[in-house]
């Protein structure tokens, strides 16, 4: 297993255009934000651009891992026999799927510190004031992230199909979190509707935790069902070969 980490480790690295989506352009756009506004904003409930984009560009990072690259190697893999040759060796296919998520969720981790890192010194942003919630709703998202990812990857026979489905899932998903329109200027109605998407119950749980606030209830619930139905429905529905 400590081998088959190294690999996926290994093969993860190797991917420019991923590294530029998944860990790159979170920081630049994040640099832009800064540079656009620090000040503090009415529209935005009295954050600065800065501030709101924080969880944004996280949420960015692990939908970017869990919808996209996860699902993509996954079906890379059943595609061209690798799961299918593993399941005659001792390494079970599951082992991979288990790295899979191990080495999405890790750069997820270490790209949500480098955005708190890079918001703190270079545009003084506070860190999380509930940092314990912060983390509670960073898990939740992940979970439920990387749970939706593993559906696709278990309904995509090849990668340019799982690419396509998480190239479809993306644009809505990152709407409702408030890429292209902060949460904050929403119409009460989109609000509503972005409150039960994996993507809009995660930032407003971010949000709330980094004003030293506990998330609503019903942000981590519906983080969780999810992540517990993605789990349930990937585990029925996936074909290692």
């Amino acid at each position: 297993m400590t081998a088959l980490l190294k690999t996926e480790t290994k093969l993860l690295l190797r991917e420019p255009i991923l590294l530029f989506w998944g860990v790159a352009f979170p920081l630049v756009l994040l640099t832009v934000m800064g540079l656009a506004g620090d000040k503090p904003d009415p529209d935005l409930g009295g954050l600065s651009l800065v501030q709101s984009y924080v969880p944004i560009l996280v949420a960015f990072t692990f939908t970017i891992l869990g919808v996209s690259a996860l699902p993509t190697a996954v079906a890379t893999y059943r595609e061209r026999g690798v799961l299918r040759r593993l399941a005659t060796t001792p390494l079970r296919p599951s082992r991979v799927l288990a790295a899979q998520l191990a080495t999405s969720g890790a750069m997820a981790a270490v790209t949500a510190v480098l955005i708190l890192a890079l918001a703190r010194t270079a545009f003084g942003v506070g860190l999380p004031g509930a940092p314990l919630a912060f983390l509670l709703a960073l898990i939740l998202a992940a979970a439920a992230l990387l749970g939706i990812g593993l559906v696709i990857a278990a309904l995509a026979p090849r990668a340019r199909i799982a690419g396509a489905m998480g190239t479809m899932l993306f644009f809505p998903l990152m709407f409702f979190a408030g890429l292209w329109a902060p949460r904050a200027t929403m119409g009460a109605t989109l609000r509503d509707i972005g409150d039960y998407t994996p993507l809009g119950a995660a930032v407003q749980a971010l949000q709330d935790a980094s004003a030293g606030a506990w998330p609503d209830a019903k942000q981590l619930l519906v983080m969780l069902a999810y992540a517990v139905v993605s789990a349930v429905a990937a585990t029925r529905l996936f074909r290692w070969q």
